[in-house]
């Protein structure tokens, strides 16, 4: 009786799985190495005299508990720093979909009519200026509530970079391809889902990639000063007050890692769009 035995592994498998690790150990390593540099420079500065702000061993220390039990919900606005960011990130979610839609309409509006643009011009470079804090005075003045001000905040502070950025690809669309319109005779309609957006897509995606990130550093600037609700914002500002120093260095790490994320995936969404010719 023959007995079956069993095969090796295939080496193409394996050659395969070594062929990635070795493509990607050029970006991952030197990231890794600049970050254990700064981590023990860090570290090291903590220890000399008369140093206030806690070393990374001290912060891991000193949030451990929030580290391992990021969803935990005692009520009200003592829960983990999951939920915590997960509110922020869905104001943050609501306000950019909002300033998406707003300033893409507006932005072809003054792209396509130069009348239009002139006159709203210096409206929009105006206010345009005016940095995320500023708003949250008048938000709430004329909101009178905490959630609807944290909103508009983050939707006035994202709508510029999308609305100019979409003007500029509408007014950058190739002469040519407007008289190809022009003896095609084709609609508005057309002409505007198959010239205009994909001509402008490039110019959009740009504005929506610097939106996401304004977006994300306004829920956190205006939660900081709305007391009361639920966010990374305000984790960090009831921290701050409580003298919970390292909380607040742990929030900023999520913080970054967050935005981050954000960043990558919406640079992976403008890849999966964007024809390989306008990347």
């Amino acid at each position: 009786m023959t007995i079956a035995q069993k095969r090796p592994a295939s080496p193409k498998l394996d050659n395969s799985v070594l062929a990635k690790l070795q493509k990607q150990f050029p970006n991952v390593v030197p990231p890794a190495i600049a970050i254990i540099i700064f981590l023990v420079i860090w570290q090291l500065f903590s220890w000399t005299p008369g140093a206030t702000l806690p070393g990374p061993v001290q912060v891991i220390q000193d949030t451990w508990t929030l580290i391992l039990y990021p969803f935990y919900d005692k009520g009200g606005t003592d829960k983990g720093l999951f939920w915590q960011i997960l509110a922020s990130l869905q104001r943050v979610a609501i306000s950019y979909t909002l300033a998406a839609i707003v300033g893409i309409a507006l932005g072809v509006l003054i792209g396509i009519n130069k009348t239009m643009s002139k006159a709203l011009d210096p409206i929009f470079q105006l206010l345009r200026t005016v940095p995320p804090l500023a708003w949250v005075p008048i938000s709430l003045a004329a909101l009178r509530q905490n959630e609807p001000a944290a909103l508009f905040v983050i939707f006035i502070t994202a709508i510029w970079p999308i609305l100019i950025n979409t003007a500029v690809g509408v007014t950058q669309i190739p002469q040519d391809y407007n008289n190809v319109a022009k003896v095609l005779q084709l609609s508005r309609k057309e002409y505007f889902t198959n010239i205009l957006i994909p001509a402008a897509l490039p110019y959009i995606f740009t504005g929506l990639r610097i939106a996401i990130g304004l977006a994300w550093l306004a829920i956190i600037a205006a939660e900081i000063v709305m007391s009361g609700i639920v966010g990374i914002g305000f984790f960090i500002w009831d921290a701050y007050q409580n003298n919970n120093v390292s909380e607040v260095i742990l929030a900023l790490v999520y913080i970054g890692v967050v935005g981050l994320i954000l960043d990558k995936l919406m640079a992976a969404l403008q890849n999966l769009i964007l024809p390989a010719e306008q990347k």
